[in-house]
């Protein structure tokens, strides 16, 4: 059975997290001491015990989210359990990257903490916001967004499943944007809690930043596909790779169409690796028809092997 792997963004973080993991595995003990030392915090900490307003915050989210999916797909690895292609969903490509071989833990880990930093610091410099808009075909989505754009930048951030898309931009824009969608046939429409505008031109400034860290940064050909936000197609080539992460700041996460991609090249079973279940509940409204398991806690992997 080919299986694809998903690796989780942001939001999908809780207090807890991999304390499971961490009592249970010496591999999981290894890279949660490993990603404190690295990142200079006690990371491990913060996972375990929060406090929650801590563990929001992107800077710490991101590697948070990051070390938390490098534990499960050790854990996995170590059972011979291993994909066949894989996609992550934003933060979530650098996890998929690092389990492809593309990225070692510690460079995959300096990115993304770095990447945390330099988007809440373009979020304070041009603060915007997102919203997720429910029941809205991507044609009338972007025709939202033009009837908005005298009010600032705003474009689709996230195209995450069949009537699920998250507009992403200046403040007034997408709150115009939201009074309006019901309008347009929206079944709801909902600002989400979030310190800036990802995936839009207002994070031009991290992408630069990020361009720099990139630049230095050593990545290898991946060793399976990899599904890219940015063009849903997957990809393997190194360079490639470094160009689509620049790339993915502004420009929206195509996750429905990856999802689609794979399930067309022959995934018959998806592994959510990672905290929570956001991305399992995404792929069945993409496509009930195919399995996905989620793998974040001792009691999924117990499962699993069951």
């Amino acid at each position: 059975m080919k299986k694809a792997f998903i690796f989780p963004g942001q939001a999908s973080q809780y207090v807890g997290m991999g304390e499971d993991l961490y009592n249970s595995y010496d591999v999981c003990r290894n890279i949660f001491d490993k990603a404190n030392e690295i990142m200079g915090i006690d990371l491990k900490k913060i996972c375990f015990n929060g406090p929650e307003e801590e563990l929001k915050k992107t800077y710490i989210t991101q590697p948070a989210i990051f070390v938390h999916s490098m534990a499960v797909y050790e854990v996995l690895k170590g059972k011979n359990i291993l994909p066949d292609l894989a996609a992550g969903h934003s933060l979530g490509e650098y996890s998929a990257l690092t389990a492809a071989g593309s990225l070692s833990f510690k460079d995959g880990l300096k990115l993304v903490k770095r990447r945390g930093e330099l988007m809440y610091e373009a979020g304070v410099e041009k603060p915007g916001t997102m919203a997720a808009v429910i029941g809205m075909t991507p044609e009338k989505v972007y025709e939202l967004c033009d009837s908005v754009k005298e009010f600032g930048v705003i474009q689709p951030a996230n195209f995450n499943s069949p009537g699920q898309i998250a507009l992403s931009g200046d403040i007034e824009a997408v709150k115009k944007a939201i009074d309006k969608a019901k309008e347009l046939g929206a079944k709801r429409a909902v600002e989400l809690v979030v310190s800036g505008a990802f995936h839009s031109p207002l994070m031009e400034a991290a992408q630069e930043g990020l361009k720099a860290v990139l630049e230095e940064t050593q990545i290898n050909d991946a060793a399976i596909p990899i599904y890219s936000n940015v063009e849903a197609k997957p990809v393997q080539d190194k360079d490639n790779i470094r160009d689509l992460l620049y790339r993915q700041l502004t420009s929206p996460v195509l996750w429905q169409k990856s999802v689609e991609n794979m399930i067309n090249d022959g995934a018959e079973a998806f592994y959510e690796i990672g905290p929570g279940k956001v991305l399992k509940g995404l792929l069945k409204r993409i496509d009930r028809s195919v399995p996905c398991f989620e793998v974040g806690t001792v009691e999924n992997i117990n499962n699993l092997e069951e």
